[in-house]
């Protein structure tokens, strides 16, 4: 890690360098910032991830439009160098409040909010082909995990198994945790931290042999490299349950292709054979969830059509399937609806049964 972490320091100062070459040579400084957006994005087919495309925006300092976001990546920039000289790390919401000051002379903020300096740091991202986990940078713990697995987390051994109620807080940053132990034969990663609480109280883990692994909605990066880093340091298959919604079909989405804004680091985060064991319209069939429906709303049925199109969905006749059947419901299920069958019935039948009989998606 120390390594990455001097190769990232070198980076920006590489970085400062081009910008201070400019300056000398009377050119007006710029940074040249890859588009995060789904027009440069596409599908490698071959690969089954998300690629980040060729196209980029120049941002001048010496343009009204363009100053104030050039300012920011630069104050940004100098924060994470000095993280780096020191060797400590800094929360998002610190490098916002680091980064908030009043422009001398001025009554213009560097920074008004927090999305700002978020922005700033993904463009580092890219300009120093570094994560901003390498540059220091930590996002809120957002996950609980549990399983027979034993790790070694700065100098302390854990046991995933022997932690009362609430498992292991997944930190954002997995990159320096040693895996001293896995015996789990595979993971299951769920949208709800609710649900796994179920599992946890009933002992699916350990029951089964496996890992259960929480967030609470959308997955975190460091939820999404611990999981990557289980399938492939030890093959560990990973298991996706989430809600009948376009929301918990996105969450599989990003686990699995990667995600748009994040397209520049699907090969580190995505986990293309990862499988989708969530609520199905077939399962709704199968246990007669129909009385459980929640009607979609219209912000819901856009969201639909939008992933329904995306490239690595439009060929899969199972998946559109599932869309259209989605549609033809106008509802939602979630996964909590199978309490209605019992409280451990998604322990006891639901889990177990579909995972024998591979009845998941992919």
């Amino acid at each position: 890690m120390a390594k990455k972490s001097s190769k990232a320091s070198e980076e920006l100062v590489e970085f400062g360098k081009k910008l201070v070459n400019d300056v000398e040579k009377g050119r007006n400084p710029n940074v040249d910032i890859p588009i995060r957006n789904l027009s440069n994005v596409t599908f490698d087919k071959k690969t089954q991830l998300l690629k980040l495309g060729s196209k980029s925006a120049k941002r001048f300092f010496f343009n009204v439009g363009h100053t104030k976001k050039f300012v920011q990546t630069l104050e940004v920039a100098k924060i994470t160098k000095n993280l780096l000289d020191v060797g400590k790390h800094a929360s998002l919401r610190d490098v916002f409040y680091m980064a908030k000051r009043t422009i001398p002379n001025t009554k213009t903020n560097i920074v008004d909010e927090q999305k700002e300096t978020d922005k700033a740091i993904e463009d580092l991202e890219l300009v120093t082909d570094n994560s901003r986990e390498l540059l220091h940078i930590n996002a809120n713990k957002m996950g609980s995990v549990a399983g027979n697995v034993v790790i070694e987390d700065k100098g302390d051994t854990i046991d995933w198994s022997k932690l009362g109620s609430g498992g292991w807080s997944i930190p954002s940053n997995v990159e320096d945790i040693k895996f001293k132990k896995v015996t789990s034969k595979y993971v299951i990663y769920m949208e709800k931290a609710a649900v796994w609480e179920r599992l946890h109280e009933d002992k699916f883990w350990e029951k089964n042999n496996c890992i259960i692994m929480s967030s609470q909605g959308q997955s975190t990066r460091g939820i999404r490299r611990l999981l990557q880093r289980l399938h492939s340091e030890f093959k560990l298959p990973i298991y996706v349950l989430t809600d009948l919604d376009p929301y918990g079909l996105y969450i599989y989405s990003v686990i699995k292709f990667g995600s748009i804004s994040l397209a520049h680091m699907a090969s580190e985060l995505a986990i293309p054979s990862v499988r989708f064991l969530g609520i199905t319209t077939d399962d709704v069939n199968k246990y007669e969830l129909q009385k459980h429906f929640i009607k979609l709303k219209d912000i819901d049925l856009a969201r639909l059509k939008q992933i329904k199109e995306y490239q690595w969905f439009k060929n899969s006749k199972p998946w559109q399937r599932q869309f259209k059947m989605m549609k033809e419901f106008n509802s939602k299920v979630e996964i909590q609806a199978l309490s209605s069958k019992g409280i451990t019935f998604i322990s006891d039948k639901y889990l177990p049964e579909k995972i024998k009989n591979k009845e998941f998606l992919e």
